[in-house]
């Protein structure tokens, strides 16, 4: 075994380390990972806010026992092979030792260890994006189609990922009319890889059609209840940050691609970032969307500052270069990952609110980050819901419904109950509602903000209707949330909620 391949494999088993270290078991899992787990049980072509990859991985995590050992063990796989690619981008741009060695600490003291603690498309989606991009650089130094080919099959499982990887081809295409590179587009065989992604993707872009497009009402929702609150301005004050270690190697990587001789033909590359940001910036996308851009452009700065750097006092600096990511990272590893305990946080709140992570989307400040609070009081609910259901008669017949995915996904993932599912007319769960039992009975699962804490609705449709129990958590995101419970019911319930789900369908 090479000191190269010894090398990579150390970064790799690291990379594991931190992320398993950098979430305390304070925390449960966040409520985007219970959906996405509760998708591997519903496998399909299409979900209303994701395409379908991520629940193969769910139906894999579920095989392996659904542990949160497996949840957290794909994100970080998935940073961790991120880390391979650029390795074997910067072999591919012939850079020696020293410019793996930058360019792998770059990467794993960056961002993605952020990115990486959650299992949500953003970990593979950020692997796609860099690994597309060594395609293209493997084709370029080449000009075989087979990488073509390859490119394109990377796309298309990027794309049943997570819709964002077409902003990449939405970037490129112009950086390649730009430059001498266009003679890609007079290649048939471009045109054949572009076929072969479009049919690995028609199922889902299928599934799409047959369910009237729900990733446009999704975006649609996303850019009114989310996408309003971002700033243009913050948006690329927030690119500086991502790779904050590695900022110079990315600059320099970029200049590399302007006036480095040797990097001439790679300069669609410069134009590419070019693009992609300003067309992120134009549809006020959100600044995480953008991560997968960054990885490659490490690889370009490793290798051209090894070769500018590798001679007398240079070869120290080159050396700083390297140090520079793990010593950003300690005021990182304080600030940025869930390692400490919300009691702890809120206690030292000037110490973590002076790094300005407590924003939350709604554009106002918490005393918590929004993925902590995302992160808390689920177990709790799920303990509580389970308590109420060991009062009920008839569990068979029995419906537990929940505000939103987040209350549901956790409720079927801490049950000690499996008599019984939770649902929601909220994301996907409004399409696996169980109208075909007979429910005599509802468990409500109720936030804070509900707009009928009486049950004034429910109470004429059942012999019985009461407030069952709480769970009120100030450090959570839904610091409250109550348990009701509805029994005896003097209607079709399963009829009701039909009618229910087609009037929420005919208003959205």
């Amino acid at each position: 075994m090479t000191k190269k391949t010894l090398l990579l494999l150390g970064f790799i088993l690291l990379k594991f380390v931190l992320q398993y270290s950098l979430i305390s078991s304070d925390y449960d899992l966040q409520r985007d990972e219970y959906l996405h787990l509760d998708q591997g049980r519903h496998l399909a072509w299409g979900y209303l806010s994701v395409p379908p990859f991520t629940s193969w991985i769910s139906y894999l995590i579920l095989l392996l026992g659904g542990t949160v050992f497996w949840v957290k063990f794909f994100p970080a796989l998935f940073g961790a092979l991120t880390i391979v690619v650029v390795w074997k981008a910067i072999e591919e741009l012939k850079g020696n030792l020293p410019a793996l060695l930058l360019g792998a600490v770059c990467v794993l003291f960056s961002s993605l260890l952020r990115l990486n603690i959650l299992y949500q498309p953003n970990s593979f989606d950020v692997l796609c994006w860099t690994a597309v991009y060594l395609m293209v650089i493997k084709y370029i130094n080449s000009e075989n189609t087979k990488w073509l080919l390859i490119g394109a099959i990377v796309f298309a499982y990027g794309f049943l990922n997570k819709y964002n990887i077409g902003f990449l081809f939405i970037g490129m295409i112009p950086a390649l009319f730009v430059t001498k590179q266009r003679k890609i587009f007079v290649q048939p065989k471009l045109y054949l890889a572009v076929i072969f992604g479009l049919l690995l993707i028609a199922p889902n872009l299928f599934w799409q059609f047959q369910n009237k497009f729900p990733v446009i009402h999704h975006l649609k929702e996303l850019a009114d209840t989310q996408l309003v609150y971002v700033d243009r301005v913050d948006f690329l004050k927030s690119q500086l940050f991502f790779f904050i270690g590695s900022f110079l190697v990315i600059v320099s990587g970029l200049a590399a691609l302007l006036f480095y001789q040797p990097f001439e033909k790679y300069r669609p590359f410069f134009w590419s970032i070019v693009f992609t940001l300003m067309v992120f910036m134009y549809f006020k996308a959100k600044d995480y969307y953008a991560i997968g851009l960054y990885p490659i452009y490490i690889a370009f700065g490793s290798v051209f500052l090894e070769e500018k750097l590798k001679n007398g006092w240079k070869r120290y600096l080159f050396s700083v270069l390297i140090v520079i990511p793990m010593l950003i990272f300690i005021p990182m590893y304080k600030a940025d990952f869930p390692n400490k305990s919300p009691q702890y946080i809120v206690s030292h709140a000037k110490e973590f609110q002076k790094y300005g992570l407590h924003r939350w989307e709604d554009g106002t400040e918490h005393i918590l980050q929004q993925d902590f609070a995302d992160m808390v009081g689920w177990k709790e609910l799920a303990v509580k819901v389970d308590s109420v259901c060991r009062t009920m008669p008839d569990l068979e017949h029995t419906l537990i419904l929940c505000d939103n995915y987040g209350q549901a996904g956790a409720i079927n993932y801490y049950t000690a109950n499996k008599k019984v599912i939770a649902s929601s007319f909220h994301a996907d769960y409004i399409n696996w509602l169980p109208l075909d039992m007979k429910i005599k009975n509802v468990i409500l699962v109720k936030e804070k903000d509900d707009d009928d804490p009486d049950r004034k609705v429910e109470r004429p449709l059942f012999d019985t209707v009461y407030l069952a129990g709480k769970r009120i958590n100030k450090y959570s995101r839904e610091t409250e949330i109550s348990i009701y419970v509805l029994k005896g019911a003097k209607v079709d319930v399963s009829k009701r909620i039909k009618e229910e789900m087609e009037e929420k369908k005919n208003y959205d």
